[in-house]
């Protein structure tokens, strides 16, 4: 029983390792107008914006961050997904 464990633990560990690997793509393509009209950057963002989206609403409802200039939901879901892995 223990081996299943660990075995579910690692993939939950691997699937957020890649998770935030494509997170820093998306954001490091993000800044590139080209880059973000590409078919990789639409599929890496399909992938990642579920997991951003939620942060990005919540963060929105707090009074000042509506009108803030930079995009925290990403900080949020970055952190939130460490969390996770150190939970694990």
């Amino acid at each position: 029983m223990s081996s299943i464990t660990y075995l579910v633990r690692r993939t939950a560990f691997l699937l957020i390792e890649v998770l935030q690997l494509l997170m820093i793509v998306m954001a490091l393509m993000s800044w590139i107008p080209q880059l973000r009209q590409s078919r990789v950057y639409q599929i890496i963002s399909t992938l990642v914006e579920p997991v951003i989206d939620p942060f990005r609403r919540l963060l929105s409802k707090i009074p000042g961050l509506d009108r803030f200039p930079l995009d925290l939901s990403f900080l949020a879901a970055w952190l939130v997904l460490r969390l996770l892995q150190s939970l694990l």
